[in-house]
């Protein structure tokens, strides 16, 4: 069950449910969740969600009711809500450092030289050829210099893997070498003519698709990899394949333009009618995932020849027919999101270590407002204020970070062991209330028992996964229109 992205209404605030504590992974705490009320919230802007296989549903069913539905939804949506909502006090404590005021839109203009941010997320079927893609798109950009590039080629080598010395620039610990896939989400940045992007890398094989969702959920767009070679393609695509879940889950997390890489083209000699072979199939799939035609695009690529990367390639079997943008080209025509600078500040923890000094650094990405150094910030759900000691933004230490941007916050005043990942700083003078029961739009595919009172499914919350229990079915929607087909399903 994946929580997807909420959108901002001006004008418009949403009341907020909250529902009383529980043990959340065996110790007594709740993670943070801004939760909006359901009757206020308008098209796309609700908790929505996907429903994966879950086993071992209660036999008995439950009473349930409809609410509305996304566009997105290629199934029937159903809301889950929480019974008898209580609230939970949340002691607001003093924030120490009052905050300078600054013009972020300005100094963020400045900053990125007038260039606009953008978070990329490369996703796809395990073996596509992601890493190498990007790898090899990073050394053309110059990002990876010469020498490092021949240190991964004759390491690679000597590993038996010499195809995949590109990979390596993004897949840098050793077990993802030996294994050849990526495991965790690689994170990098680069530029175009217009933009800054945060570059990351999600794992294609199934066993990882939480840590994929760990990285669409802080992606602003997508480019969707898929091997054009024959068989490959079918493969990633039909039953069992990770290219249809990708794109769903993107979809669920808010991601709604796409680029499809289509790689490996050399290896179909760039055939023109496999090209628009994998098109047609991939198109009628998406669409019915809730893209819009104008917002997919496709480009023929090779992630190993670097061929229609950061150039259009000149290979004639190509341009014979291809007329389009490079890859490069197209992930510039990207349109960045509004940043919701002017908001409170808030913080999804992604990761947790110790810092060589007294404090501790926390990673993740910025969701609203701005936080600078030396400014006190809570987290949710300890409840209790830190110091901001530093801050480092692509490997820069930097006085202030502002929505969109990854960053490593270093923070000192509380113990590290009482935050973990998923865990929300916050501005201490508008705290992000905590709840355990919640209600949701979901969309539900590929299940083989049908959801009923008490069905247990592993919730996903920006970086955080923790099982979960349905309590109650409220109604079924017409996935278009949103109108409600069946009250108190079964």
């Amino acid at each position: 069950f994946i929580l997807g992205k909420t959108k901002d209404h001006p004008g418009t605030r949403l009341e907020s449910e909250v529902v009383p504590k529980m043990t959340v992974s065996g110790k007594k705490q709740t993670m943070g969740f801004d939760v909006p009320n359901s009757k206020n919230v308008e098209e796309n802007g609700h908790i929505g969600g996907i429903l994966r296989k879950a086993a071992n549903a209660d036999e008995n069913p439950a009473p349930a009711v409809i609410e509305m539905s996304s566009r997105a939804a290629v199934a029937p949506s159903i809301s889950l809500p929480a019974e008898e909502p209580v609230g939970l006090p949340t002691p607001i404590k003093s924030s120490g450092k009052a905050k300078q005021q600054i013009d972020v839109k300005a100094e963020l203009e400045k900053r990125q030289g007038g260039k606009q941010l953008l978070n990329l997320v490369i996703i796809g079927h395990v073996d596509a050829g992601k890493s190498t893609l990007m790898g090899h798109l990073l050394y053309l950009l110059g990002n990876v210099n010469k020498r490092t590039m021949h240190k991964y080629e004759q390491e690679s080598k000597k590993a038996g893997k010499a195809s995949f010395a590109y990979a390596w620039v993004l897949d840098e610990t050793g077990e993802e070498r030996e294994r050849g896939v990526t495991m965790d989400v690689g994170m990098t940045k680069f530029e175009t003519k217009t933009k800054v992007i945060t570059l990351m890398d999600a794992p294609g094989h199934k066993d990882f698709i939480p840590n994929m969702i760990t990285g669409a959920a802080q992606a602003d767009v997508a480019v969707l990899v898929v091997d054009a070679s024959r068989g490959e393609f079918e493969a990633g695509f039909e039953s069992g394949g990770q290219t249809r879940e990708h794109g769903l889950l993107v979809r669920s997390l808010g991601v709604t333009q796409l680029a499809v890489a289509i790689n490996k083209m050399d290896q179909v000699n760039w055939q023109q009618e496999r090209f628009q072979e994998i098109t047609s199939k991939l198109g009628q799939f998406l669409k019915q995932a809730g893209f819009k035609d104008s917002d997919v695009a496709y480009i023929p690529t090779s992630g190993l020849a670097g061929e229609n990367m950061i150039t259009r390639s000149k290979v004639p079997e190509l341009t014979a027919w291809y007329k389009g943008p490079c890859l490069l080209e197209q992930i510039d025509s990207f349109k960045s999101p509004q940043r919701p600078v002017e908001k409170r500040f808030r913080l999804c923890v992604s990761d947790v270590f110790k810092d060589q000094g007294s404090g501790f650094c926390v990673t993740g990405k910025v969701e609203a407002g701005y936080v600078q150094t030396g400014e006190r910030i809570l987290a949710m759900p300890p409840n209790e204020t830190c110091t901001v000691k530093g801050i480092t933004l692509h490997d820069e230490a930097v006085d202030w970070a502002a929505a969109g941007d990854h960053v490593i916050l270093t923070v000192t005043g509380m113990d590290i062991i009482k935050i973990n990942v998923g865990c929300v700083f916050c501005d201490p003078r508008e705290p992000i209330k905590a709840c355990t029961r919640f209600r949701a739009r979901v969309l539900i595919f590929n299940i083989e028992v049908p959801v009923t009172q008490g069905f247990p499914v592993l919730l996903h919350y920006q970086t955080v996964s923790e099982p979960a229990t349905i309590r109650r079915l409220v109604s079924v929607l017409h996935k278009s229109t949103g109108e409600v087909l069946k009250k108190k399903p079964k």
